[in-house]
């Protein structure tokens, strides 16, 4: 295995490998929320607009402020989500925009466990809340919750047994609802509670299913690209037979995250 770390930098790429499955979430996760119109939202991490694109859909908002420290991420989004409520800026959890105007509400998907510091995050994200403001946040389940990312882990670890440390489940304890929830009430936020939001991920044939993970771009992805091609196409060739042993099989599989939100008081 060569040596790897997480690539962000294909807006394209993600969208292909994630993006659609983050949009299906989005709104589960706005279902959730049930807002108001007219809301002035906040949202840190955006990445390619999964979330963005829902609120305004969904939302009806007076305005919405999105956020993310990836260029690439922030290009994509500005030329899909082309509406007059909408303002897009380069910019991550510490470097959130400032000014009189104080948010209704502040969300986040599918970002905090990413963050060096999520504690640090919230409580920047509380600071740009008027009281009494909403602060929401999801994560995907990977302990459990992500079918075609735990099978694709322990399909590498089984070639490869340093694959393990970069495994998603692993690396973020913070995808739990008691993790989650203590982030916001150590922060002193009220009403906080958390809820469970699943999705279908279905893949017409295997290929559709692989092929994502070749553009490079998130964990998985990132690992994929560090390997030789024998390896690749061994670890290929394992996921075949597991998931879709007869050619043209489709791949039905499902994808949690867990949702988290808490009312803001000064």
């Amino acid at each position: 295995m060569g040596k790897t770390t997480d690539s962000w930098l294909a807006g394209d790429a993600y969208e292909h490998f994630m993006g659609r499955w983050s949009r299906q979430l989005a709104v589960e996760f706005i279902g959730w929320l049930a807002p108001s119109p007219s809301w002035r939202w906040l949202e840190i991490g955006c990445g390619t607009g999964a979330l963005t694109q829902t609120i305004l859909q969904l939302a009806a908002p007076a305005s919405l402020v999105a956020c993310d420290p990836s260029p690439q991420f922030v290009g994509f989004a500005r030329q899909a989500l082309v509406n007059p409520a909408v303002t897009f800026l380069m910019a991550g959890a510490s470097g959130l925009p400032q000014g009189v105007t104080r948010f209704d509400v502040v969300v986040s998907g599918l970002v905090l466990n990413f963050l060096p510091d999520p504690q640090d995050a919230v409580r920047a994200m509380g600071s740009r809340l008027r009281p009494g403001g909403l602060l929401a946040a999801y994560v995907w389940d990977y302990e459990d919750g992500m079918q075609f990312l735990r099978i694709f882990w322990e399909t590498a670890v089984e070639l490869d047994p340093r694959a393990a440390s970069l495994d998603e489940r692993r690396r973020f304890p913070l995808c739990h609802p008691d993790a989650l929830a203590a982030l916001l009430k150590v922060e002193g936020y009220h009403g906080v509670d958390t809820q469970a939001l699943e999705i279908p991920t279905s893949f017409p044939d295997f290929d559709s299913y692989w092929v994502p993970f070749l553009g490079g771009t998130g964990p998985a992805p990132s690992y994929v690209k560090s390997l030789q091609a024998a390896a690749r196409e061994e670890l290929r060739l394992r996921l075949m037979r597991r998931l879709a042993p007869r050619a043209g099989d489709p791949v039905q599989l499902t994808a949690r995250a867990w949702a988290v939100r808490g009312v803001y008081e000064s």
